[in-house]
């Protein structure tokens, strides 16, 4: 007796690089253009933002990652969001979008318990930090050489400045938002952690 197993045909490298980049670019892309109906609208959608407990801004949860305070936030979370997010991309787009909605959840609701109350909090660096988080540890937590040569090369390109980004250095920066997000990161590359390959069957 012998068992057999089929799978769907696997995407080559070059397509999931493909797809991943395509993926982060229209995603980078889609945060300039509400930036820009943001700016068009007199920054009306930076009433979607969240307020530390205020229930009010519980929708901020999920649309504070897609706002910010003007171009110039946007593009400093342009490119280590298209690195990071096409790195954790390229693992496959399903798994990319499950860790992406877990990081932005965590981060959303961390950032609305402890955030303080007398400020909004919007913007992508959340995420980027769930990201750089799930990017780094990955590799560690799936036994995988060139997962941990990744992010060890991630950590010694950016883990100064992201460390520098969770320290209440400057009033007008979200330490909170950065510090849920990077936990919230860590976390998802714990909980989805690949299994050991199962034993081959047997043939009898």
């Amino acid at each position: 007796m012998s068992t057999t197993t089929t799978t769907e045909p696997a995407w080559s490298r070059t397509e999931r690089a493909k797809a991943a980049a395509q993926l982060m670019l229209g995603w980078v892309a889609l945060l300039w253009a509400i930036e820009a109906v943001d700016y068009a609208t007199g920054h009306a959608l930076d009433a979607y933002g969240i307020v530390g407990r205020d229930p009010d801004t519980l929708t901020g949860v999920l649309t504070g990652s897609f706002l910010h305070f003007g171009f110039e936030h946007v593009a400093s979370n342009s490119v280590p969001l298209l690195v990071l997010g096409f790195i954790t991309a390229l693992s496959g787009i399903r798994r990319f979008l499950a860790v992406s909605v877990l990081i932005l959840l965590a981060d959303g609701i961390g950032t609305w318990l402890i955030a303080p109350s007398d400020g909004m909090t919007l913007g992508a660096s959340g995420v980027v930090y769930g990201l750089f988080g799930y990017v780094v540890v990955r590799g560690f937590v799936e036994r995988k050489v060139l997962g941990v040569l990744v992010g060890v090369a991630v950590a010694a390109y950016w883990g100064g400045t992201f460390f520098l980004g969770l320290l209440p250095l400057d009033p007008t920066i979200s330490w909170q938002g950065h510090l849920c997000g990077l936990a919230g990161g860590v976390l998802t590359a714990l909980y989805f952690r690949r299994p050991a390959p199962p034993r081959p069957a047997l043939l009898s």
